[in-house]
């Protein structure tokens, strides 16, 4: 156990973000930590919706400026940059804040953890004399593809966007082309994306001066890319993935649904939190698991999209549609022998950790990458090809790669090394608890 330990978590309230952050909390109140978790209200919002919470967790929630903003709420919806940019501005002075009173109280925080996009809070905590460690909640590849970038490989990077069949070849790592790349890169990601960068830059510029990184992954998996970037000292802690407890609002339905079918025989398809797919993608999905003729479990988080399917009457004979449920809890199920989903880092690593053998439709972010990753060096599922023009995924090309999955037997043994590789990461001993100690008995 390690005690008296303070530590201030920062985390940025996407749900891909803060999701992983709430369960490095829990896993460091487990170790002894006395944690703070500073958030907006709506990141808070966001764990209390979907998660137990741990008695033994403070929460600092902040105005990021937006708190009103919904369904009822009659100002515009600001883009995705103006939200950032005043959560960095609000949360600033919250920070400051919350490390100037504990200091003031004789109960001084020793290191205050940051997630990715807030750089900021790195920023604040270095100006009140606090030592920061960096929380990347993404693969160690994704790190050091974005370290390359702003270290002698931007051109070569960022010229594929023009042309992105050309090879990228960075040191260390898998041979990479466009479509390997963060979506920022792609020549289909909106322009008001490219402030992304100007993060990734300012997280480069304090790694610099603080280069403590805890990362979400396990040794064993990417023993060579946490390794490469000497000037990084990348700490694996992963993968952090809920407790087999039930979490809360798990629809019972779903879990006696699956009950009811045959091991491995079932499909899962779910696309997280930020996707949003057109009503013709919703469609081709549609066709193509009414043509493989297995039993699905389907996540549809929007209602009218939902209701809006022209094959519905036979896809409720088939499978089972829903609007969420706990995604962890359905990997286990011995019924799940395939999943169909976007490729986000959370998603994958609970593939992993269940042995599930994945189908990837890369949406935005670093779902290209984890794409890659899965199909041609962890080989436990296959990447989805798009139609030329409008980038949609056809029906046909869903029932090819959920068969090929399903039907591989290779990629069944792939997902289930790495499924105990990971279990093993995580045990009493493994490697992510020792470094999470070292980690803290050097904080």
């Amino acid at each position: 156990m390690t005690v008296n330990q303070k530590i201030l978590i920062v985390a940025d309230p996407l749900q891909g973000i803060i999701t992983p952050s709430y369960r490095l909390a829990t896993r460091l109140i487990k170790m002894g930590v006395d944690v703070t978790f500073a958030t907006s209200f709506t990141g808070v919002k966001h764990i209390m919706d979907k998660q137990t919470t741990h008695t033994s967790l403070t929460f600092a929630p902040f105005s990021d400026g937006h708190d009103t903003n919904g369904s009822n709420s009659k100002q515009p919806t600001p883009s995705l940059q103006q939200l950032k940019f005043d959560f960095a501005t609000n949360g600033s002075c919250a920070v400051a804040d919350i490390i100037s009173s504990a200091a003031a109280k004789g109960q001084p925080f020793d290191n205050v953890v940051y997630s990715i996009l807030v750089p900021w809070a790195a920023t604040v905590a270095m100006a009140h004399g606090v030592k920061t460690t960096l929380f990347w909640c993404q693969s160690a590849v994704m790190c050091d593809i974005y370290y390359y970038l702003f270290n002698g490989y931007k051109d070569l990077i960022s010229d594929t966007k023009d042309n992105s069949t050309i090879p990228i070849s960075l040191p260390g790592l898998p041979p990479l082309i466009n479509a390997d790349l963060p979506s920022v890169f792609w020549p289909s990601s909106p322009k008001e994306h490219g402030f992304f960068l100007e993060i990734v830059k300012d997280h480069i510029d304090v790694l610099r001066i603080a280069p403590r990184v805890l990362v979400n992954t396990f040794e064993k998996l990417e023993t060579e890319y946490i390794k490469l970037i000497e000037k990084l000292d990348f700490i694996p802690i992963g993968p952090l993935i809920p407790s087999e407890e039930k979490e809360s609002g798990t629809p019972d339905n779903c879990i006696e649904w699956l009950n009811t079918k045959q091991e491995s025989s079932a499909v899962y398809v779910s696309f997280g939190t930020q996707a949003n797919l057109s009503m013709d993608q919703i469609d081709e999905i549609a066709s193509g698991l009414i043509e493989i003729r297995r039993p699905f479990l389907w996540v549809i988080r929007d209602s009218d999209q939902a209701a809006r399917l022209s094959k519905i009457d036979e896809l409720q004979k088939q499978g089972m549609i829903v609007d969420w449920c706990s995604q962890a809890m359905v990997l286990r199920h011995q019924a799940i022998g395939c999943f169909v989903m976007h490729g986000g880092w959370n998603s994958t690593t609970e593939s992993l950790v269940a042995g599930v053998p994945t189908v990837v439709f890369p949406q935005w972010s670093d779902q290209g990458t984890n794409g890659k990753m899965i199909q041609d060096v962890w080989k436990t599922g296959v990447r989805v090809t798009r139609r030329e023009g409008d980038g949609i995924v056809e029906g046909k090309e869903i029932k090819r790669c959920v068969e090929m999955v399903i039907e591989d037997d290779e990629m069944t043994r792939n997902a289930e090394k790495w499924r105990d590789l990971a279990r093993e990461a995580l045990s009493d001993g493994g490697s992510s608890n020792v470094n999470l100690q070292a980690f803290l008995d050097d904080a």
